[in-house]
């Protein structure tokens, strides 16, 4: 074993160094570098067609006329967009914070409905223990308490 005899593992060579510890030949390497390499000449083989990513463009680059109007109107097309998308956006959180000041405006009137049933519920009972403590006779002071 302590020689560099080449052993075979799964379809893979092996080689035995001299300190005796298995060292797998170059065969990785070389499936990692091809790897990346096809991967780089997938990204540079690939042609991406023009797109033209809406945007502000810089129309003051352009030379000609026309390719400077179609930028400007191509900015005001854009710009016009954003806008109707973020009128659109606020109106429906505006319709949504209205919704909801509305579930809250009828929580609060159910809230002070219970409240102020409580309160006459509350003077109801302290009427009645008025009452119950008028009615109860007076203890004398020289009443003496029941007990032991």
């Amino acid at each position: 074993m302590a020689g560099t005899s080449p052993a075979t593992t799964a379809g893979i060579a092996l080689r035995y160094n001299p300190h005796g510890l298995i060292m797998k030949t170059h065969a990785m390497k070389y499936v990692v570098e091809l790897g990346i390499a096809c991967f780089v000449l997938s990204l540079l083989a690939t042609s991406t067609p023009a797109q033209d990513v809406p945007g502000i463009e810089i129309c003051t680059r352009e030379s000609r006329l026309d390719r400077r109007t179609s930028c400007l109107q191509s900015n005001v097309e854009f710009l016009q967009q954003v806008m109707t998308r973020n009128a659109l956006d606020a109106q429906q959180k505006l319709s949504a914070a209205s919704r909801e000041i509305a579930v809250l405006k009828e929580q609060l009137a159910a809230a002070s409905r219970d409240a102020a049933a409580l309160k006459d519920a509350l003077a109801a009972m302290e009427a009645k223990i008025d009452q119950l403590l008028k009615a109860a006779p007076q203890p004398t002071p020289d009443a003496r308490p029941q007990g032991k």
